[in-house]
């Protein structure tokens, strides 16, 4: 089992950037596919990047594409997610996840197994 800690989070205003982490313990967060996901007010909860095990591979939704990096340090067992350009619509908490799939990424929130308590990201107009 995994736990998984976010934080950067916080307010900033349009077009201002802002760096989330996820730190996991318990286990090596290399045994996992990782993903950030968000949900905004009154929304279902979405994808906005993941990431393989060794981080050779990344897939973004279309919202955030051009514009948001995800990263990942396996030797420091955090994941990172780098917020661009920030539109007062990326507003939302930001959840990190942890998936034991075998495939290399998940882009299903249903594939992930283990769930942060997520991170309050504001942008202001």
């Amino acid at each position: 089992q995994v736990q998984l800690v976010e934080s950067g989070g916080g307010l900033v205003q349009a077009g201002g950037s802002l760096r989330l982490s996820c730190a996991a313990s318990g286990r090596t967060a290399s045994m996992y596919v990782m993903g950030w996901f968000r949900q905004a007010p009154g929304k279902e909860r979405e994808l906005a990047a993941t990431i393989s095990r060794s981080g050779i591979s990344t897939y973004y939704s279309e919202s955030v594409r051009g514009r948001f990096t995800i990263s990942r340090d396996n030797a420091k067992n955090t994941v990172y997610l780098q917020l661009n350009s920030l539109k007062p619509e990326d507003t939302a908490v930001y959840y990190c996840a942890a998936s034991k799939s075998l495939s290399a990424i998940m882009t299903s929130s249903s594939g992930y197994d283990y769930w942060g308590q997520g991170t309050q990201v504001t942008v202001s107009s």
